[in-house]
């Protein structure tokens, strides 16, 4: 088997497994490794006085370094490399799980099981989701998972196919210190300035290409593409964030309801730009689409990915 076979079959396959398997709750994931050695870091940058800020850009340079090296190394040995490759590659994906959460928490709404579906949202978001009604925690749900597109899928599939799975995993760390660090409160504000910056750039890439390959998606949907076409670059940069609004946006106008609005962070009262049609609210059907278009765009967008970086590689590997 060659190169440019390994080279699209990895990414199919763990598409395939994760979409079969998801993220067993039993089995150790990658991610809570490095979370762990995260915090541990964390712990000791704050217990020593040293500058916060300054050591948590050492912390994105130290951790990539380290996952980069280390993976390159496993992925060097003959024939379990490509095993390594593979669990690596299926690892690092998260559409399976981000479908299964967004369908579990939307049928305990639709099943009327509020508070269930109050304590499922409230462990995919960092708002405060206690004081949200229905139509508040469906608007929630739907924010997440449309954001969670690019940074569980688009995002990790995309430095899958262009840089391998060490690259994909340097991606994943840093996405994971953004998780953790980014927050914009008192003890983060000047230790994840480096984190979430990094992964602005990062993401900056794939949430775009996300947000046109939900156009896409949409259009084969049948949904109101043209709508999401002519308020995608002005809604995406509406938020805080220079890449979440690259799919909140599409999702927003192709569904006809609305995102943002009033939300509380950290006990603070924060009000968000809208997002979308004012006054379009998130019903049983619309988060149904939504999954359906969540589905569509990361398949669409994964053949493309690979289809396009895997003749890209064997063109260069010709001459």
């Amino acid at each position: 088997m060659d190169n440019s076979t390994v080279l699209f079959l990895v990414p199919v396959i763990a598409l395939v497994l994760d979409l079969v398997l998801g993220d067993p709750k039993w089995f150790p994931h990658p991610v809570r490794y490095i979370g762990m050695a995260l915090d541990k870091y964390k712990n000791w940058v704050f217990s020593t006085g040293m500058s916060r800020k300054i050591m948590g850009g050492v912390g994105v340079l130290v951790f990539a370094i380290v996952v980069w090296s280390v993976l390159k190394i496993f992925l060097a040995i003959p024939f379990v490399g490509v095993l390594i490759a593979l669990y690596l590659a299926y690892a690092g994906l998260a559409l399976g799980s981000l479908l299964s959460e967004h369908k579990n928490a939307a049928a305990m709404l639709d099943s009327g099981r509020i508070e269930d579906a109050r304590k499922a949202i409230a462990e995919l978001v960092s708002r405060d989701v206690s004081e949200l009604d229905e139509n508040g925690l469906r608007k929630a749900l739907a924010e997440s998972t449309s954001e969670n597109l690019n940074d569980g899928f688009v995002a990790p599939f995309f430095y899958l196919v262009v840089t391998g799975p060490a690259g994909m995993w340097v991606y994943k760390t840093i996405s994971t210190m953004d998780s953790m660090w980014g927050y914009k409160n008192e003890e983060f504000k000047e230790f994840g300035y480096y984190a979430a910056k990094a992964d602005d750039v990062l993401a900056f890439i794939p949430a775009r290409i996300t947000g046109f390959m939900m156009l896409a998606a949409g259009r084969i949907m049948k949904l109101d593409w043209e709508s999401a076409y002519d308020n995608l670059i002005e809604d995406a940069n509406k938020t805080e964030s220079p890449n979440a609004g690259w799919s909140m946006a599409p999702a927003a106008w192709l569904l006809g309801a609305s995102m943002g609005g009033k939300a509380v962070y950290f006990g603070e009262e924060k009000e968000k730009p809208v997002i979308g049609p004012e006054g379009g609210e998130w019903t049983s059907l619309k988060l149904k689409r939504l999954g359906a278009l969540v589905m569509t765009t990361a398949i669409f967008s994964a053949v493309l990915l690979d289809i396009y970086f895997v003749m890209v590689w064997a063109s260069g590997a010709v001459h």
